[in-house]
């Protein structure tokens, strides 16, 4: 098994590769999340752990399981999380709201 050290170093790298690839800045993260940017960063470094409160907002504002931050394991579940989270990010306030209300609409 690995290190504990290890083991936040490789969840930082995962936070650091979404981030890159969502094209947002440690800053942009930090405000999205309301953590401040040295905790992005110490997260990102893997130098100690992650609260899990603060796990999950990151998780949330990079559209990523926190088990695939943790684990590195993509299900179908985290492919089909991020392909819903990236086309949500293209559509404008009235459309996710339109898109939300046909979620209620199915659940039922």
């Amino acid at each position: 098994m690995n290190s504990p050290n290890t083991f936040y170093i490789e969840m930082g790298k995962r936070i650091v590769a979404r981030r890159k690839q969502l094209k947002i800045s440690q800053e942009e993260l930090a405000e999205q999340t309301g953590l401040s940017t040295q905790a992005v960063s110490t997260a990102e470094r893997g130098t100690k752990a992650l609260r899990p409160e603060n796990l999950l907002k990151i998780s949330r504002a990079l559209g990523v399981s926190a088990d695939y931050l943790l684990s590195g394991e993509t299900t179908e579940y985290n492919l089909s999380f991020f392909t819903v989270a990236e086309k949500l990010k293209t559509l404008s306030d009235e459309q996710v709201k339109a898109v939300l209300a046909l979620i209620d609409v199915i659940k039922i």
